[in-house]
Formats: C-alpha cells, sequence, structure tokens
C-alpha cells in the first residue's frame, strides 16, 4: 500500500494578491506540475474596452504534488505563494475529477460565470463605484447583479444599491 504522503494529488495554493501568474511561472521552473485556470473577461478599466485573461479564482492555483517534506518545501518556497489549503491536519487533497472539470470549462469560448455567495450578514466592502470605501452588511441580493448593503450609524441604518462586483467580503474577525 502506498503512503498517502507519498502520492502525487492535486492541491490548492494560495498565492500573494496579484501573484497566481508569478507562482505559476515558478513552478513551472522548478519542474513542478501546476494549474491556473484562467477566463477572458472584459476589462473594468473605463479607458478600455479589451479584453483579458484572468484567474478564475483569483489568489490561488491548484499543484500536483506529494507531501514529502522536500516536495512540500519547494512548493511553499515559490515566491509569491503563501501555503497549501487545509485543516488543522495538513493540506486537502482537490479530487481529480474536479481538475479535469475545469480544464474544461477554461478550455471552451463560453463564458464562465463565478462569484463567492454572499450570507445575509456577512460584513463586506464596497471597493468601487460611486461608493467606494463604504463598509457594511450585506441584505440581500437585487437581481441582474445588485446587492443590497446597510451601513449602521447612531442605531440606525441606511441601505444602498451596488453591483456585486464592486464588493468583497471581509474576513471574520477572530473572536
Amino acid at each position: 500500500m502506498i503512503d498517502k504522503k507519498l502520492e502525487a494529488l492535486w492541491y490548492v495554493l494560495h498565492t500573494k494578491s496579484r501573484f497566481e501568474n508569478v507562482v505559476h511561472e515558478g513552478l513551472l521552473k522548478k519542474h513542478i506540475e501546476v494549474f491556473l485556470p484562467k477566463i477572458t473577461v472584459q476589462s473594468k478599466r473605463r479607458d478600455r474596452r479589451k479584453m483579458i485573461r484572468v484567474p478564475l479564482f483569483p489568489g490561488y492555483v491548484f499543484v500536483k504534488t506529494n507531501l514529502h517534506p522536500h516536495h512540500h518545501l519547494e512548493v511553499v518556497k515559490t515566491a509569491g505563494a503563501v501555503r497549501l489549503i487545509g485543516s488543522k491536519k495538513g493540506p486537502v487533497p482537490v479530487p481529480d475529477e474536479t481538475i479535469d472539470s475545469l480544464k474544461i470549462m477554461v478550455s471552451t469560448d463560453f463564458p464562465v460565470t463565478t462569484g463567492q455567495r454572499l450570507q445575509k450578514g456577512d460584513r463586506v466592502m464596497v471597493v468601487s463605484g460611486p461608493f467606494a470605501g463604504i463598509v457594511g452588511t450585506f441584505v440581500r441580493y437585487r437581481g441582474q447583479g445588485r446587492v443590497i448593503v446597510n451601513v449602521e450609524a447612531l442605531g440606525q441604518h441606511a441601505g444602498v444599491e451596488v453591483s456585486d462586483d464592486d464588493i468583497e467580503i471581509l474576513p471574520k474577525i477572530l473572536s
């Protein structure tokens, strides 16, 4: 029986913000199998109407490796790499079927939509648009890419409707 730590499996590698390409290239140079799924989207810059290739999952790449300490160290020592995603017991592998499905999805010219599903009560920040800088609480989806965000002050709240592309979830603060 092969020890699970010595079997090469796919793992999710968290990267520094906007370092996905750097990590991808660094791992390829080390001859480590890596997968960075990218999709084509329209640039959000207002001065351009250009189609660009961006990571499907910003901040993450998939790497196929075993958990031998030497290989694990080579992966996380790559410039821009942060850590392998997992639990207290260690990195959690991603099923091969998931990777195969993602490869099929990004190989087509059909649009792929992504996003994180917001839950009522999630703390969010508006990062672009006329309300940029507002920190509030997600209330609900309005449809057609619009969401309602509440801001509380003086025991009352005010709500604004913004594009769901303009908000980001704030990390939960550990109590």
